[in-house]
């Protein structure tokens, strides 16, 4: 199958996953999709939370649009003008985690677009939203159905695996799986250096990269590194419009938890009611707790950047990431840094 059909088919459902990532009415048929369809799509979109807590419909509609926004014409011709793809088709297996709405798309679409055939093993906490996308996508190019397998048991047949889970689960990877080409991803986590320049409305942006998904992705920041003498009230002040988090029921149970186990052991804590800060040089932090540390200057920076390169997956600051650009990453912004397209043009 050519590049070019799958790519104008990823097009097609980029136009559809913006317009339900941005909560529109139906309004033709330049979607490719009638208005029924496009309303039974709503629907899924809004029952996730049924299925799973965390999926709240701006969430997985925020998780649509910003992977939409990518599926341009013009953004996947940039992209993968930088690979030579094979004319053999392999099975690749797609172990997905479901820690945040549709996290493993752009594995699906990678492997899809770079020629080979996608080995799903949905996770049970998001096994809905990719079929349904699926469900258009074959409907936009009808000979690729041959291509796309979507499991919640056994895989069979394959040929090499991408799996994405915890630090735990790297175990059971490499015993079920190592036998294949692979890549295998675990645990990661973010940063945001502040220089105490920062303005408020930088440090609400900073505040969707900490609660956008209730801080579940790897791309949430869990740690701040901050100059020495930062004055605290700045970023609650500067965060304080994410404060509803709390009403989630799963994060303020999480909240009230972490709260709890960190008072009755006399550890010191900040608190403004929705998110907890602790004063540690760990990198990763608890559901609802952000660490922090101070440092003196940037070779400090530096040296904490370099001990945890191998964990780290977005740096956010000044002189980094921008501010608010966390969860919206390009299309060339590969999980842990690994060029996986390079990796799968080369099977």
């Amino acid at each position: 199958m050519k590049q070019e059909i799958i790519r104008k088919g990823f097009v097609q459902l980029g136009k559809l996953m913006v317009s339900i990532g941005e909560g529109k009415d139906w309004q033709d048929f330049n979607l490719g999709v009638t208005k029924d369809e496009y309303e039974q799509l709503q629907v899924i979109v809004n029952r996730q939370i049924a299925y799973n807590g965390w999926f709240t419909k701006e969430n997985v509609q925020q998780s649509l649009f910003a992977l939409g926004s990518q599926l341009t014409e013009e953004k996947l011709v940039d992209w993968t003008s930088n690979y030579t793809f094979t004319k053999k088709p392999k099975s690749v297996a797609l172990i997905m985690a479901g820690n945040i709405p549709l996290v493993g798309f752009h594995d699906f679409l990678c492997v899809l677009i770079s020629g080979h055939k996608a080995v799903c093993k949905l996770s049970s906490d998001d096994k809905t939203l990719l079929p349904a996308l699926v469900g258009h996508l074959i409907t936009f190019i009808p000979e690729i159905k041959d291509r796309i397998v979507l499991s919640t048991g056994r895989l069979d047949g394959i040929e090499a695996v991408i799996a994405t889970g915890s630090d735990n689960s790297l175990k059971y990877f490499e015993q079920y799986f190592g036998k294949y080409p692979h890549i295998f991803r675990s645990n990661r986590t973010s940063l945001a250096v502040l220089t105490g320049n920062e303005t408020k409305e930088q440090i609400e942006l900073l505040g969707n990269d900490i609660f956008n998904y209730f801080g579940l992705g790897c791309r949430n920041v869990s740690h701040l590194m901050l100059p020495k003498g930062y004055d605290l009230n700045h970023f609650f002040e500067g965060v304080f419009s994410h404060s509803n988090v709390i009403n989630n029921n799963k994060y303020g149970n999480n909240y009230d938890y972490n709260k709890t186990v960190y008072l009755m052991n006399q550890s010191p804590l900040l608190d403004n009611n929705f998110v907890l800060l602790r004063e540690t040089e760990l990198l990763f932090s608890p559901l609802a707790m952000v660490h922090y540390h101070y440092y003196e200057s940037e070779q400090e920076v530096s040296a904490y950047i370099e001990k945890y390169k191998e964990q780290l997956q977005v740096v956010i600051g000044e002189k980094y990431t921008a501010f608010g650009e966390a969860q919206c990453p390009k299309l060339n912004d590969y999980a842990d840094g690994f060029d996986a397209m390079n990796w799968l043009s080369k099977l």
